[in-house]
């Protein structure tokens, strides 16, 4: 079984430049996994124009098939054991300060869109307060090691600290009991900003323990479970949030949000949790991003 997973033409460009430059297809995994995109989606990107510069297949251009995640040596993963949800069951869910509606669920991956989640007055603060401090996203260079603006995510992101303002502080706690988990939880609210023709490669929110800094990430705080992204814009054309591996997406509109869940109690996690961020193609896209951690969370 495989799944078609979309990427932005910049990544096709950066793999594509980095081969004829000489860089081996292992480095260039490896320069894409460190940015957070999945491994199995980043070595389907590499081989589709490996294979293409060896004439086995036709150059790709935006998409790849992903192949069935497999285990090391090659064995399959057990399927997914889908418990107890961690969001609240109902149409509506109820927070200390209003109420919040349930537009769709799904159960494979667990997910929902919900709707109302923030004003439109908060997320034109959210955006006025993020804006000064945005910070372009980075990419591993192959062969200097370096952190390089690569245009493979072409965002723009910050973080907040925790309760930083008495509006983040309100934020924090509302989206933590959206998330049925509490606000210790929680990392620090990122805002990204996508401009017109920005998106993003397929990648997991679940940390991939391939790293030193991933694996005593987990040991502090154990793995991240639940990821709530909500919209602070209309986005007039583009900008979805797409699941590849089910066939979902996500318009992004103000104050709406989708809510997914990527690791039960037995520690497995949810490969069919697969995401991107489709590229903008009319507007600008802003999105203030909570991830929720196994244990309170601890920085580094």
């Amino acid at each position: 079984m495989t799944s078609v997973v979309r990427f932005p033409s910049a990544l096709g460009d950066w793999v594509r430049r980095h081969l004829d430059d000489g860089a081996s297809p292992d480095e260039l995994c490896h320069a894409l996994r460190e940015r957070a995109i999945a491994p199995e989606a980043a070595q389907a990107i590499v081989d589709g124009f490996v294979r293409a510069r060896h004439g086995h297949a036709p150059m790709p251009v935006d998409q790849v098939a992903l192949p069935t995640p497999a285990a090391p040596g090659g064995t399959p993963l057990p399927p997914y054991r889908h418990g107890e949800p961690r969001l609240r069951p109902g149409t509506s869910i109820a927070t200390h300060d209003r109420l919040v509606r349930v537009a769709a669920r799904a159960a494979q991956p667990l997910l929902a869109v919900l709707n109302g989640v923030i004003d439109a007055d908060e997320c034109e603060q959210l955006i006025a307060l993020a804006r000064p401090r945005l910070r372009p996203s980075t990419l591993v260079d192959p062969h200097t090691g370096r952190d390089v603006v690569s245009g493979l995510r072409s965002s723009f992101g910050m973080f907040f600290r925790r309760a930083e303002t008495p509006l983040i502080a309100r934020l924090e706690q509302r989206l933590a009991e959206l998330m049925n988990l509490p606000v210790a939880h929680a990392e620090g609210l990122q805002v990204l900003h996508y401009p017109p023709g920005a998106g993003s490669a397929p990648h997991y929110d679940f940390l991939v323990p391939s790293n030193p800094a991933n694996r005593a990430s987990i040991d502090r705080s154990g793995q991240r479970v639940s990821t709530l992204v909500t919209y602070l814009n209309d986005v007039p054309a583009g900008g979805e949030t797409v699941f590849p591996a089910v066939g979902w997406a996500v318009s992004p509109q103000r104050g709406h949000a989708v809510y997914f869940e990527y690791t039960n109690a037995q520690g497995q996690l949810d490969h069919a949790s697969l995401h991107a961020s489709a590229a903008v193609v009319q507007g600008e896209k802003w999105v203030a991003t909570t991830w929720m951690r196994e244990r309170p969370f601890v920085s580094a």
